[in-house]
């Protein structure tokens, strides 16, 4: 789901459509589902804004200009929205916004010209966030940091691929799933890894419906932070020694040398990961060329810091 402001329509509150490079490029890739919480309220295009205010210690959604609270038309209808969708991966909310800003809103201490006492997630947010906390959920502001983005993509695909499984209702799907996903678990966490194999295993042969709920309670356990780089750095290292007798010296020293680079944060994991892939290419490793963990979303999502490309500005005009 995405906030419908973010490339599909002219829904701010002056009219505008803001752009967001990430929501354009996942257009290529996702089936979105754009809404806006304040028109779905009750409120026009253009409309006066809307600002978070504390009355009596409650925070209240209220329309400065004209005194109008919205409150409780807005959790109407965040309520029975959400209450009517089905399956969904994830989300993509207006950041700041006071109805779908995730975290970072304003809170004022009255609908006067006041500076803001403390900040909040906004109304719509709240529940989305208090419904489907195991799920990837960002703004459009947060999703410019790369290593944010990466998370929320992973998780994204990730979640996305196992929803199809679960619908899929047989066993043999599960355990290819698991399979292509190890060296992604084994990054994210390998406690959760371990037990989710225990899942799969069905040593107590249950049924595949009784077995898929608790495999995604332990799989969204294992999404719910980032991996650290000591952890990637880990899956790489077992990767290598799919072809450590295989390879010279020279090459494992290469190898070691990007390894080390990325340790110390002079550079991304991407040349230490090409050098895998082009050995999985080079001897035809099967395994772990359906690792998800060397490709965990679509090829055209993954781009080059603008700030670094080479095609961003011609520097010497």
């Amino acid at each position: 789901m995405v906030s419908k402001c973010l490339e599909f329509d002219h829904c701010r509150y002056n009219g505008d459509m803001i752009t967001s490079h990430i929501v354009a490029k996942l257009k290529d890739y996702v089936d979105f589902l754009p809404v806006c919480a304040e028109m779905e309220s009750g409120l026009g295009v253009p409309r006066n804004p809307v600002r978070i205010v504390l009355e009596e210690g409650e925070q209240r959604l209220v329309q400065p200009a004209t005194g109008k609270d919205v409150t409780e038309a807005m959790n109407a209808f965040s309520a029975s929205f959400l209450d009517s969708l089905d399956a969904l991966d994830g989300f993509i909310l207006k950041s700041r916004s006071p109805s779908c800003g995730t975290k970072d809103v304003r809170v004022y201490p009255s609908t006067g010209k006041s500076g803001a006492v403390e900040k909040t997630a906004g109304f719509f947010a709240r529940e989305v966030l208090g419904r489907y906390p195991s799920l990837p959920i960002e703004d459009e502001g947060r999703l410019r940091n790369t290593r944010i983005k990466d998370h929320f993509l992973t998780k994204l695909f990730a979640f996305a691929s196992f929803r199809k499984v679960r619908n899929e209702g047989r066993i043999k799907d599960l355990v290819t799933f698991h399979t292509e996903n190890k060296f992604l678990l084994m990054a994210y966490n390998q406690t959760e890894l371990k037990g989710l194999g225990s899942i799969v295993a069905n040593k107590d042969h249950m049924a595949f419906g009784e077995l898929i709920p608790e495999y995604q309670v332990h799989l969204y356990k294992a999404f719910s932070r980032a991996p650290r780089y000591t952890s990637n750095i880990n899956v790489l290292m077992h990767a290598m020694g799919h072809f450590s007798e295989d390879l010279s010296d020279p090459e494992k020293a290469f190898f070691f040398e990007w390894i080390q680079k990325y340790r110390e944060g002079k550079v991304s994991l991407c040349p230490a990961i090409n050098t895998i892939r082009s050995w999985i290419i080079r001897f035809e490793d099967e395994y772990l060329m359906r690792q998800t963990f060397f490709n965990p979303y679509p090829e055209g999502l993954m781009e080059v810091d603008p700030v670094n490309s080479h095609i961003r500005e011609d520097l010497w005009k």
